[in-house]
C-alpha cells in the first residue's frame, strides 16, 4: 500500500497548507485501493509557484554545462529506478509489466532525457545575425499539467526541456495516477536539482488546473489533456496572456491504400490500436480500407484481436491491461454499445468484460466495420480498445474523410511505396504521419493540428516551447 501524503516544493516534503483532502488511488486491475494522496488547494499552489518564482531568478543564469550536467545526473538515477518507475506505472494506470512497463511505459521518460541532452549541443541558444545578437531565453515559471495515460511520457517530455531551458516549474500529475510521478519527484531530488526549479502539487485538475493557469507569476502552462481541459487552460491564461503549450485529443485515420500489403497493414493497424489497451491519444483509431478489400480485411483485423491476451498486468504472458480508471471504462462501454445502436458491424469484441475476468477495468479489444464516418465511433475519441474500420471507393476519398475531423494529431499512411505513402501524407492535416508501420521518434516534433492542440512537444521542438526570443540590435562594435 502506498500511502503519499506530502507535496515536492522548494526542495523539501512538505504537509499540504490546510491538510489535504484524501484521495484513494485504485488499482485497475483489482478495483482495489492501491494506495492514497493527499489533494492540495490553491494555498498549496500558491506556495510551489512563489518557490519557482524565487528560484528563476538564479537558476535561469546557470550555464548551459551546469543544466547539462543536471540532467546528466537525473538521466543516470532514473535509469537506475527504472524498475520502481515500472511497477509503479503498472499499479496505478494497468500497464502489463513485462510487455508495456517495463518495455516503454517507464524507459519513454529515460529516452526523452537522453534525447534532449543529445539536442542540447546542437541548440542555437545564441546566434549571429549581422551586427543582431539573437539569443533564445527561458520562458520563466511553467505550469506544467499531465494526464494518465502515458505517465513518464508526458512528465519528462515537458521537464527535461524546461529544465535544460533554464524554467522553473510546478508539476500536476494526474491524481488518477500519482505514484509515478512520486518516483520521479525523489529523482529529482536524489539528482541535486536546485530547491524551487521543481515542484510538484497533486490535486484535482479542475479545481486546481485554473489556479495554475491564471496566476499571474506563471508566464507559461503546459497541459496534456483533453481537448475540453486545453480550452479551459486557454481561457484562464488569457487574462495575463501566458505561453500555452497544449497537446491534446486525436481521431487519427490509418489509411491502407489498395496497392498496402493488407494482411501487414491490417495486423499492424489492430495491434497499434490496442497497445496500452488504446488509450494514445495518437492511436490509429480510423482504419480507411479500400472497399472492394474490407471483407479480407475485417477477417485479417478478427485474427489479429486473437493474438492479444487481456488480463492481469503482472502476469507475463498479458499483452493488454485494463482501462486506467472506472469513469474511462464506463465510457468505453458506453462508446461500444453506441457502435452497436448506430449499426456498425460488429467484428470483434462488444460490451462487458472478456471471459474469466470478473473484477478490473478490462474491456474486450473491439473492432467495428462498415461504419461511416458522420457515426459517432468515428468522430469521437474512445480513448480504449476499440477500432472503427471505415471503407471507401478512391483515394482522394480516404484523404477526404482523414482530414473530416476536428482533431489532427496524427495520421498513419499504408502504401505499396514509400513514394505513393509519403504523397498522401503530405495531404493530411495532421501534425505527425506513420508511414508503413514507421515508430515514432523521440527526436521529432509531437504535436497536432486544430483541436489537437497547439505547440510541438519532444526533441529540439520541445526545447523550443520553454524558450523567449530576443534580438540584441547593435551587439557588434
Amino acid at each position: 500500500m502506498r500511502n503519499y501524503q506530502q507535496f515536492y516544493i522548494d526542495g523539501a516534503w512538505v504537509d499540504p497548507v490546510d491538510g489535504g483532502q484524501p484521495c484513494d488511488v485504485i488499482n485497475p486491475a483489482t478495483e482495489a485501493v492501491a494506495g492514497s494522496i493527499r489533494l492540495g488547494g490553491a494555498a498549496d499552489v500558491e506556495r510551489a509557484v512563489q518557490a519557482a518564482h524565487r528560484a528563476f531568478a538564479t537558476f535561469s543564469r546557470t550555464t548551459l554545462a551546469e543544466r547539462k550536467q543536471l540532467l546528466a545526473n537525473i538521466t543516470a538515477i532514473y535509469q537506475r529506478r527504472l524498475g520502481d518507475m515500472a511497477a509503479a506505472i503498472s499499479e496505478e494506470m494497468g500497464a502489463p509489466m513485462q510487455q508495456l512497463a517495463l518495455t516503454m511505459q517507464a524507459p519513454i521518460g529515460l529516452w526523452h532525457l537522453q534525447t534532449t541532452l543529445a539536442a542540447a549541443d546542437q541548440f542555437p541558444f545564441e546566434r549571429q545575425q549581422g551586427s543582431t545578437l539573437l539569443v533564445k531565453e527561458p520562458v520563466g515559471v511553467c505550469a506544467l499539467i499531465t494526464p494518465w495515460n502515458w505517465p513518464m511520457n508526458q512528465v519528462v517530455c515537458k521537464v527535461a526541456p524546461a529544465l535544460l531551458a533554464g524554467c522553473t516549474m510546478v508539476l500536476k500529475p494526474s491524481e488518477l495516477a500519482p505514484f509515478s510521478a512520486q518516483v520521479f519527484a525523489e529523482i529529482m531530488h536524489e539528482a541535486g536539482v536546485p530547491a524551487g526549479v521543481f515542484n510538484m502539487v497533486h490535486g484535482d485538475g479542475a479545481e486546481i488546473g485554473p489556479v495554475m493557469s491564471s496566476h499571474p507569476l506563471v508566464d507559461m502552462v503546459s497541459l496534456t489533456g483533453s481537448t475540453r481541459a486545453g480550452a479551459s487552460v486557454a481561457k484562464n491564461a488569457a487574462d495575463t496572456v501566458k505561453v500555452v503549450s497544449l497537446e491534446l485529443g486525436g481521431k487519427s485515420a490509418n489509411i491502407i491504400l489498395d496497392d498496402a500489403p493488407l494482411e501487414q497493414a491490417v495486423t499492424a493497424g489492430v495491434l497499434g490500436m490496442m497497445l496500452n489497451t488504446g488509450q494514445s491519444c495518437n492511436a490509429p483509431s480510423r482504419m480507411l480500407v479500400p472497399a472492394a478489400k474490407l471483407e479480407q480485411a475485417e477477417r485479417i483485423a478478427a485474427a489479429a484481436v486473437r493474438q492479444l491476451v487481456v488480463g492481469d498486468p503482472q502476469d507475463p504472458a498479458t499483452t493488454t491491461g485494463p482501462i486506467a480508471n472506472r469513469r474511462q471504462y464506463q465510457r468505453v462501454q458506453a462508446m461500444i454499445d453506441q457502435g452497436l445502436s448506430d449499426g456498425a458491424t460488429l467484428v470483434a469484441g462488444g460490451c462487458g468484460r472478456p471471459a474469466g475476468l470478473e473484477r478490473g477495468y478490462f474491456a474486450q479489444p473491439t473492432i467495428f466495420s462498415r461504419a461511416n464516418n458522420n457515426m459517432r465511433i468515428a468522430r469521437e475519441e474512445i480513448f480504449g480498445p476499440v477500432l472503427t474500420m471505415i471503407p471507401y471507393d478512391s483515394e482522394e476519398e480516404a484523404i477526404a474523410i482523414a482530414n473530416d475531423t476536428v482533431y489532427g494529431l496524427s495520421g498513419y499512411v499504408w502504401g505499396g511505396t514509400v513514394e505513393r505513402a509519403r504523397e498522401v501524407a503530405k495531404r493530411l492535416r495532421t501534425g505527425m504521419v506513420h508511414l508503413n508501420g514507421a515508430n515514432l521518434d523521440p527526436a521529432a516534433p509531437f504535436g497536432g493540428y486544430k483541436q489537437s492542440g497547439v505547440g510541438r512537444e519532444w526533441g529540439v521542438a520541445g526545447i523550443e516551447e520553454f524558450l523567449e526570443s530576443k534580438a540584441i540590435m547593435g551587439s557588434t562594435a
